[in-house]
């Protein structure tokens, strides 16, 4: 069962060849096996999810049942699900129980779909690595002295060793498209407002935003028609008509131009990763696309960009944790002050309280011009480079990752070259884009992801030139030894 795509498990399902319920024990009975190797899942809902299970299977024996339903589903421990855990991977939430779902959860549910659990991620989703996670550090299934990528390496992970057909993800700086690229799967980031953020427990507000993690282009496009659409719930949702991403699939390339960004095609790229993308690019040549360089001047400013304004609103998003209302608190506080500053200083780990520190400073009254002020400067420069680009091509490619998964431990004691990980997916989040991660080949055995971005509200051009290369290659089925 778990070699089928999203499509079909779907299709098998609708012609009774297996029941919801039975595809979600095969399921819960592999996340039992391999994810004590793996450490992917913070919690399996394994009584939930056969009492969804059978939900599913009672709409679809009486016909109502939609393309994803029963289909199993594993979510990021970031999203609110009533009743379960929601830890964010921090010791701050360790027992906190939401008590209601998040937008995302909730179309999940309505279309059917079954919650298999949360899966592990950075604290707070601050990391590139899954290593910053209370529950410790998730293992890449390609090579398990490796990460898996961050903040949702959980969900690349489960979905990689085929623990989950499918997972939901959050991209703040690249945290759905770099764990995509190093476990070998596919991975969209959404245009910002294009999915609802209610619900979804916020890092940096301005540059999270929900995306869907399968296997395939078509799977990702699928699960994009349940997540998509407008929610009053929350402010930053676009209220915009949300296509059929489906439907565009299979629609010729022929004539698409490709711009190649010379900034991130140039000596600091790793030789290896520089020959598997350029492969790629050729089979885009012969599907008929044509390429040319484009030139994207600010990209050496979006790591330092980036490193103002997400901490600058890390520090202002977290200040509500403060072990009074909910989640941790210190044992025994001698005052208030004491109360505050134990609670957060035993509830948060190093990775978080690094980016507090760096945005309570950025804001501060000394220093808010000459830091957050600019960095918001450099911030339009960054997405008018990319307006400018979509006047001369139709996406943009690039590498996703500047090198394959890494060590677990290699940067955890070197912070900026942990940060310099998601170099080519922290411009997008700045302006807002959407882009995706595809498999395009491997070095050293471990998977190298081709990154597609393209211009606001594109993702059905972006899914149909993905959906197109998987077509003619097949690094998208490879699976991992062992699992």
């Amino acid at each position: 069962m778990h070699h089928k795509s999203l499509t079909e498990l779907a299709n098998a399902l609708r012609s009774g060849e297996f029941s919801s319920e039975e595809l979600t024990q095969h399921y819960l009975q592999r996340i039992k096996q391999y994810d004590k190797h793996l450490n992917s899942f913070i919690t399996v809902s394994s009584e939930e999810a056969l009492k969804q299970a059978k939900a599913a299977d009672a709409m679809l024996q009486s016909g109502k049942g939609g393309p994803i339903t029963g289909i199993p589903i594993a979510h990021k421990d970031i999203f609110c699900t009533a009743g379960i855990k929601t830890s964010c991977g921090s010791k701050m939430l360790d027992n906190f129980t939401a008590p209601y779902d998040a937008t995302v959860v909730t179309r999940f549910k309505t279309a059917g779909a079954v919650i298999l659990g949360k899966t592990n991620m950075d604290e707070f989703a601050m990391g590139s690595s899954n290593e910053t996670s209370f529950y410790g550090p998730v293992k890449n299934p390609w090579d398990h002295d490796r990460v898996p990528g961050g903040s949702s390496g959980g969900s690349a992970a489960a979905v990689a060793a085929k623990l989950a057909p499918v997972a939901t993800g959050t991209d703040t700086g690249g945290s759905i498209r770099q764990p995509a690229a190093l476990c070998g799967i596919t991975g969209l980031k959404p245009t910002y407002g294009r999915v609802s953020r209610y619900g979804m427990i916020a890092f940096a507000s301005s540059l999270d935003q929900a995306g869907p993690m399968a296997h395939t282009a078509a799977d990702v496009a699928l699960l994009l028609n349940t997540m998509a659409g407008f929610d009053k719930q929350d402010s930053t949702s676009v209220e915009q008509t949300v296509p059929d991403y489906t439907a565009l699939l299979e629609k010729d390339i022929t004539g698409i131009k490709i711009g190649l960004p010379k900034e991130y095609f140039n000596e600091t790229l790793s030789p290896n990763i520089a020959a598997v993308i350029e492969n790629a690019i050729k089979e885009f040549e012969h599907l008929g696309a044509q390429i040319r360089e484009i030139s994207l001047p600010n990209t050496a400013l979006a790591v330092p960009t980036y490193y103002v304004v997400a901490p600058a609103e890390c520090s202002s998003n977290l200040s509500r944790y403060d072990g009074a209302r909910f989640g941790y608190r210190c044992k025994n506080p001698k005052d208030i002050l004491d109360l505050y500053c134990r609670s957060r200083g035993e509830g948060f780990g190093s990775e978080v309280k690094r980016r507090i520190l760096i945005g309570t400073y950025v804001l501060s009254a000394g220093y808010y011009d000459a830091y957050y002020l600019k960095a918001q400067k450099l911030r339009r420069l960054i997405s008018n480079d990319f307006k400018q680009a979509f006047t001369e091509v139709d996406v943009i490619m690039s590498p996703t990752s500047p090198t394959p998964a890494f060590r677990i431990g290699e940067k955890a004691n070197d912070p900026v070259s942990m940060y310099l990980a998601d170099i080519y997916t922290i411009g997008v989040n700045l302006a807002g884009l959407p882009a995706i991660s595809i498999p395009t080949g491997f070095t050293d055995k471990l998977p190298i992801g081709l990154q597609i971005i393209g211009n606001y509200f594109c993702e059905a051009k972006l899914l149909n030139m993905a959906h197109r290369y998987q077509q003619i290659t097949d690094w998208h089925n490879k699976t991992p030894v062992g699992y």
